[in-house]
């Protein structure tokens, strides 16, 4: 089955990003990526994105809807015959939509749990909470926007963040097969991103010792897009050896 550019608005993409020891990291990923670092740390975090409009980019805007989504996603690399690619891995996805959860694999990349939301946004500030229906993850976030990243962030500055994230476009979804992945390509339409502080989170992946024992996994900063027109370009699938240290390729629980 030949999948389909999907079109969507962006209407808010919070990403919360944590700087984890890369050995750490390494333990999570199976073949054939590994973790990208930055500054000796790997990149982790949390996607919280609102997607309006959403349908395939030939069908008219009117026939589009609104999803909230999340996905846990970790910095890669990997080779491939053209050199050195990076992205990626997101070995969890989850949603509102009923649709994005039966269409998973199929118009829509991956394997998509089905979660509920909580959503207050005002005078620039976001809180989000999920709650996922299988009780694998419960995540937490209050941020601000801000004037910039925090000293200590592994980015630096927020144009290199700015640069990481636009050059890890494609991410790779985990599979009810085993050693499959599935590609999406994100492209947007008038790239840009905000600083954000965030004022309390709370994670069952990243806090969870038996993942991240403690001080391995740091809160490092917040990021945020608004408005930003977008499409979604299938990758494909990426099929390996099967080489995970949990020995299956499945959604994580994050609790």
């Amino acid at each position: 089955m030949r999948v389909p550019v999907m079109a969507a608005t962006i209407e808010r993409r919070l990403l919360v990003n944590y700087r984890v020891e890369a050995d750490v990291v390494a333990r999570l990923l199976p073949e054939p990526f590994r973790p990208m670092t930055l500054g000796g740390s790997a990149v982790a975090g949390i996607c919280l994105i609102r997607l309006s409009g959403l349908r395939p980019a030939a069908a008219p805007g009117r026939v589009g809807f609104t999803s909230e989504n999340a996905a846990h996603r970790i910095a890669v690399e990997w080779d491939t015959d053209e050199g050195v690619a990076q992205g990626v891995y997101i070995p969890r996805r989850d949603t509102s939509s009923r649709l994005t959860t039966l269409a998973g694999g199929r118009l829509f990349p991956g394997i998509h749990q089905r979660a509920r939301f909580h959503i207050e946004e005002a005078d620039g500030r976001y809180q989000v909470a999920l709650a996922s229906l299988d009780g694998g993850v419960n995540v937490r976030v209050a941020a601000t926007l801000a004037d910039d990243l925090p000293h200590a962030s592994v980015f630096g500055s927020l144009a290199v963040a700015s640069r990481f994230f636009e050059q890890g476009s494609v991410g790779w979804s985990v599979t009810h097969q085993p050693g499959v992945y599935h590609g999406v390509e994100l492209r947007t339409f008038g790239w840009r991103i905000e600083p954000a502080r965030i004022e309390a989170v709370a994670s069952s992946f990243f806090d969870d010792p038996r993942r991240f024992p403690p001080g391995t996994a740091v809160l490092d900063s917040a990021l945020l897009m608004r408005d930003v027109a977008s499409e979604w370009y299938s990758r494909g699938r990426l099929a390996v050896p099967l080489r995970h240290p949990l020995g299956r390729a499945q959604p994580v629980r994050a609790n």
